[in-house]
């Protein structure tokens, strides 16, 4: 049995970001958690054991940069890609290439 992957991914767009946690979870081994606000974000970082963030359209720059920055020295290995959109084949391959930089 594989492990379950833990994916966080913020956005700020409701319709979006429900989208894509369905598309996460659609993955038997993928649990995806959304959430719309920073702070949120940095809580359940420290509460859960994630293996990469997506970071949605709708961020500022500015979040951007602190949240990356936060993760990073929250767990230094942590994957981080930005999600800005198109097909569930994308959000997938994503994903998987962030998973796969994080092994290597």
């Amino acid at each position: 049995m594989m492990e379950t992957i833990n994916i966080l991914y913020i956005g700020r767009h409701p319709e979006i970001l429900e989208t894509v946690i369905r598309l996460i979870n659609a993955n038997d081994n993928w649990n995806g958690l959304g959430v719309m606000n920073d702070e949120e974000a940095k809580e359940i970082f420290l509460k859960k054991d994630f293996s990469i963030v997506l970071l949605g359209s709708g961020i500022q720059e500015e979040s951007e940069t602190e949240l990356y920055t936060f993760f990073k020295n929250q767990n230094p290995n942590i994957s981080i890609v930005q999600h800005y959109g198109g097909g569930s084949g994308l959000l997938k391959s994503e994903i998987l290439h962030g998973l796969y930089n994080n092994k290597n």
